[in-house]
């Protein structure tokens, strides 16, 4: 089994930046990809960004673009997501994922590992 946990989730303003972190455990070494969703009230989970563990091959959905950036720290199994510029409409509660192979970047049923959830609230 692999366990994911988050951290860095908070309340920030508009334009304003936060970081997640997640930290893997159990048997790491099935990953083959890591990768961060969100879920805002009412709605389904959204791929936000992921990232290839061999290779660093990384995926954004398009309203993140240019404004976060996913990272691996594979020598502490440690995955970040730098959020910069952020915006109202990126409040949600934001779960790290994982996957065993290279299904679909952003389609929530191809992950079989998750988080618990940390919430992001950006006001105005």
């Amino acid at each position: 089994q692999v366990q994911l946990v988050e951290s860095g989730g908070g309340s920030v303003q508009a334009g304003g930046s936060l970081r997640l972190s997640c930290v893997a455990s159990g048997y790491t070494y099935v990953l083959y990809r890591m990768g961060w969703f969100r879920q805002a009230p009412g709605k389904g989970h959204e791929g936000v960004a992921t990232i290839d563990i061999d290779g660093g091959t990384t995926n954004y959905a398009d309203a993140v673009k240019g404004r976060f950036n996913i990272a691996q720290d594979t020598s502490k199994n440690t995955l970040y997501l730098q959020m910069n510029s952020m915006r109202p409409e990126d409040t949600a509660m934001y779960y790290c994922a994982a996957a065993g192979d290279g299904g679909r970047w952003s389609e929530f049923a191809d992950f079989g590992y998750w988080g618990h959830g940390t919430q992001v609230t950006v006001s105005s």
